[in-house]
């Protein structure tokens, strides 16, 4: 099955976006990746023509309602954020020295003929392949790395009825919800769900254009 993409000729419809980790890492654990993440959005919001309706940022992925304004591509204006994020967030990875994290962006996982220490790792195939051993491992720094921190599909979908609005609208307020890290939406601070519920615009101040 071909992987869903944003349609050439509706780059200025409004679409439900799923913006993912690779492997589903859980790197947005404390206030400087979420912040680095709604800055960027606040940047694309300003400067390259995103109307933003909707959002949760989640440890591990992004729901949008977005759209881009006449003139911009919201294809280009995703791709623009993946792109500053992934090196934004991996300089953070740097600071932290979550050198785990960048072992298995880098393609590593669990295997059996590559020892270090008590664990033993693998190469794998994958767009961050490394045919590193022990030594190689001991050696590596966050330096190494160049890439992306995200996954290449952003499963858009064409938002076309009031109705598929609402329900795309509610599945973002209710996600941290479901995961358990709120009794409830409006208590989530990285969503949408504050601003529809509280008023509160404090994080990141959404568009409205989409429900008027």
């Amino acid at each position: 099955m071909p992987t869903p993409r944003i349609n050439k000729s509706e780059q200025n419809a409004p679409y439900f976006i799923t913006i993912t980790v690779i492997e589903w890492l859980n790197i947005f654990t404390s206030k400087e990746y979420f912040d680095c993440l709604i800055n960027c959005l606040k940047y694309c919001q300003k400067n390259l023509g995103l109307s933003l309706y909707e959002y949760v940022i989640m440890t591990n992925h992004i729901h949008l309602v977005a759209q881009a304004k006449e003139g911009y591509e919201l294809s280009k204006i995703i791709s623009s954020f993946k792109s500053f994020t992934s090196k934004e967030v991996l300089k953070l990875l740097k600071k932290d020295n979550r050198k785990h994290i960048l072992v298995i962006l880098r393609g590593l996982v669990y295997g059996s003929d590559m020892e270090v220490g008590a664990n033993s790792f693998k190469a794998v195939g994958s767009d961050f392949h490394v045919g590193t051993r022990k030594r190689g491992y001991d050696k590596f720094t966050l330096d190494n790395f160049r890439g992306t921190i995200w996954q290449r599909e952003n499963y858009p979908e064409l938002i076309e009825t009031d109705k598929f609005l609402q329900q795309k609208a509610d599945y973002i307020y209710n996600n941290p919800v479901v995961k358990g890290y709120v009794d409830e939406p409006q208590h989530y601070l990285y969503s949408s769900a504050r601003n529809r519920y509280l008023d509160d615009d404090s994080i990141i101040k959404l568009d409205n254009d989409i429900y008027e």
